[in-house]
Order: structure tokens, then C-alpha cells, then sequence
């Protein structure tokens, strides 16, 4: 089936009219709202806030950016989900994907007896979910064609998805329905912008400002159509035609993408429309929203902030595969800073060594990571990273800077 040849809009409608769609949780908020306070909130993260977010201890002075961890978006998938066991206590429930990009709480999840559809082959196998069974849609969304499918199967439908992340896909469909051409600036692999792009009709996606500016490149110069459809293999919507579908264009995003990126591949494209077309044309050719979620945003201004101070080096915690961890990552490190990027607390060893992800490679080991002596460590989390994860982490760097010390 092509999603991008459906009335999604319609079939939206009609979805979240069923009997068997929730997206608003059972009203359970008061029984769980204590047990994830347990599980993810942390005494020592608020102590950490409420003194200006810095704390020392020995010689360890840690510096929380004001602005990390859990989300609205996620901190609401993840009540949803406990809300979901709550209320159907002995039914059999599924989710399409990771709730969110964290280990602990998708370990959290499972322990719950929710299970995870697996991908065999590429292709997630949804033949494990009976009719009636109940299945979580994640904080990123999910396909139409998977929404369908479940559909059709007359299962119960729990959908978590981020309202952020629903509000691109209204963008795309606003461009779908002018046949304006879809550029997502994301990851094409990434699950949020499957989902997205099922939902616009032409679409194509670029990863960065350089594949945007190769893209620009063709619209105003021309150039080999097989090397582009050679380039962006798997990111383009079927039948993409270079040739015919760069001329009316509309700007969208995978919501946790850097901010300051997609808003350079936006001006980037509206400038090219405006060069090829002239300023009277250019709302033919060119339409954008604004769709970078807040929570992504205020979580990168905050870290822009965290990297202008004197620290000895920073520690990002979050999921590996977490897009927008990578990308307080990324940011520490143009800044010239040590930075570990780390998915759990487990990750520090007692003996001042650290397993950490260096950006696009696998994970290494650090001997001696934290320095001698007095030091000053910038923290930060992505939005799907619980209080409580960060907090363990920076218990055990005040228990092995009190080693050293001891030593």
C-alpha cells in the first residue's frame, strides 16, 4: 500500500473516532504518578536545581544545564504506557517500537510484560499481534500503514505519539494537499521520519545542511538524475522525479533534529526558490512551518549556554540511538570540549573508566577520564532520559573523585 497516495487525513479521522483508539490515557494518573515518581525522579537532581544548578562535593563541582531530561512528549508516553498496564491488568499488550530511546525505561516496559514487535529482515513483524490485542503507538508515531494494519485487526489502540511530532505531520499533509514536494530535514532510517513521511505525499529526505545544499544545487542548476536518485537511495518517496518534483517545495523536520540546522536548510531552500523564481513567484514554489519542538530546542539553548563556561570536561546522558542526545553531543564537542556521551549510569566503572559512544563510531573505553585535582563537569540529558538515570551517574563520579582523593 502507498501511504502517500491515501487520504491520511481521512483515515486519521476516522482512526481517532473508533472506539478502540485512546489518546488520552484511562485516567489512571493518580496511582502511577507515584510509582514513576519512584522510578524516575531523583532528590538529589532537584537539590542540584534548586541551588542555582551547580552542586560541589570534594573536588567535584558538577554544572546541570537548565534545561535536560524527560519532556512533556515523553514524560506523557511513558505515564500512558504505565496507564495502559494499570487498566488492562491481564490483556496481552504490544508497543510498534522503544517507547522512547532509553534502555532503563524500555527495560522497565518489558519487565511490565509489554512486548516489543520485533524487525525481522528489516521489516518490523507485526503476524505476533492477535485481534483484540492491545498495542502502544510510541512517542515518535507510527506509520499509517501500521496504524492500518492494527486497524484492521481490531486491536486496541493506545497512541502515545508527541502532539509535536503530530503537528509535522500536519504540516506535510498541508503540502501534500497544494502537491508541494516534502523535504524532511532527518533521518531517513529514524522511526519518527518513517512515520512522517507516510503521512506527506511527494517527499524527500536530507540529513544535513550539505545534502540540503547538493539538493539546492540541482533545483537551480540542473544535473544527473541518476547520481541524485543514486544519493538519496531509500529517502525519497516512490516515483521521485528530481526533475519534476523540486519545483514546488515545503520544509519539514524530524522534531529532534538541531534546531539551528534545520532552520539554515529552511532559508537555504527558500532562497533558492526565490533565486530561481523571483520574489512574486516564490509563494508558488515555497511554504514552511515552524516545526522544531520546544523541548528539543530549549534542551540545545541550554546546553549553547552550559559550553561558553569553564568546565573540565561534559558527560551527555541518553540513549545511543537518541537523535537528539547525539545532538547536545555534537555541540559540546564543536565547542572544542571532552565529552562522553553515556546511556546509563552503568557505564562509569570504579576504577575511573568510562564505556562511552564517540559521535558515529562504536562504543570505546576511557582509562582515567576524570582528571586530578579539582574539576568542574558539565552535565546535560536528552528529553528521554530520566531524572533519576542522571543522578546515578553523578553519584558515582563524587564516589570516584572521593577514591582518587583517598588514594
Amino acid at each position: 500500500m502507498n501511504d502517500h497516495k491515501m487520504d491520511t487525513k481521512a483515515f486519521k479521522r476516522s482512526l481517532q473516532k473508533s472506539e478502540n483508539y485512546h489518546r488520552r490515557g484511562f485516567g489512571h494518573e493518580a496511582e502511577i504518578s507515584g510509582v514513576l515518581d519512584t522510578e524516575y525522579q531523583s532528590d538529589l537532581i532537584q537539590t542540584i536545581r534548586n541551588n542555582n544548578y551547580t552542586l560541589t562535593r570534594g573536588d567535584v563541582t558538577i554544572r546541570l544545564a537548565e534545561a535536560f531530561g524527560f519532556c512533556w512528549g515523553v514524560e506523557r508516553a511513558v505515564a500512558m504506557a504505565y496507564e495502559t498496564r494499570q487498566h488492562f491488568p491481564t490483556e496481552k499488550i504490544w508497543i510498534t517500537n522503544e517507547i522512547i530511546h532509553n534502555p532503563s525505561v524500555n527495560q522497565r516496559l518489558q519487565e511490565m510484560n509489554v512486548g516489543f514487535i520485533e524487525v525481522v529482515n528489516g521489516k518490523k513483524d507485526f503476524s505476533v499481534v492477535n485481534s483484540g490485542e492491545v498495542v502502544i503507538l510510541p512517542a515518535f508515531g507510527a506509520s499509517v500503514s501500521e496504524m492500518q494494519l492494527l486497524n484492521d485487526r481490531g486491536c486496541t489502540i493506545v497512541d502515545t505519539t508527541c502532539p509535536w511530532v503530530s503537528k509535522v505531520w500536519n504540516s506535510v499533509e498541508k503540502h501534500k494537499k497544494r502537491d508541494y514536494t516534502s523535504i524532511i530535514h532527518g533521518k531517513y532510517k529514524h522511526e519518527e521520519t518513517i512515520a512522517t513521511s507516510s503521512f506527506a505525499g511527494k517527499y524527500l529526505i536530507v540529513l544535513n545542511l550539505t545534502e540540503a545544499q547538493y539538493v539546492a544545487d540541482y533545483i537551480f542548476n540542473g544535473g544527473d538524475k541518476t547520481e541524485f536518485l543514486t544519493k538519496f537511495t531509500d529517502a525519497y518517496s516512490e516515483g521521485f522525479d528530481p526533475d519534476l518534483d523540486l519545483q514546488r517545495l515545503g520544509v519539514a523536520n524530524q522534531t529532534t533534529m538541531l534546531k539551528s540546522e534545520t532552520e539554515q536548510i529552511g532559508k537555504l531552500f527558500e532562497q533558492t526558490m526565490l533565486k530561481k523564481y523571483g520574489p512574486v513567484e516564490l509563494n508558488q514554489h515555497f511554504m514552511s512551518f515552524n516545526t522544531i519542538c520546544d523541548a528539543t530546542q530549549e534542551r540545545q539553548d541550554a546546553m549553547l549556554n552550559l559550553v561558553e563556561e569553564d568546565l573540565s570536561l561534559m558527560l551527555v546522558i541518553g540513549g545511543f540511538n537518541s537523535s537528539n542526545t547525539t545532538h547536545l553531543q555534537e555541540i559540546a564537542i564543536e565547542k572544542g570540549f571532552t565529552s562522553y556521551h553515556i546511556d546509563s549510569a552503568e557505564r562509569i566503572k570504579h576504577n575511573n573508566q568510562i564505556e562511552h559512544k564517540p559521535l558515529e563510531k562504536p562504543i570505546a573505553t576511557q582509562e582515567n577520564w576524570l582528571p586530578e585535582g579539582k574539576i568542574v563537569v558539565g552535565v546535560t540529558s536528552g528529553a528521554s532520559t530520566p531524572d533519576k538515570v542522571v543522578a546515578d551517574a553523578i553519584e558515582k563520579i563524587f564516589a570516584l573523585k572521593s577514591q582518587v582523593a583517598t588514594v
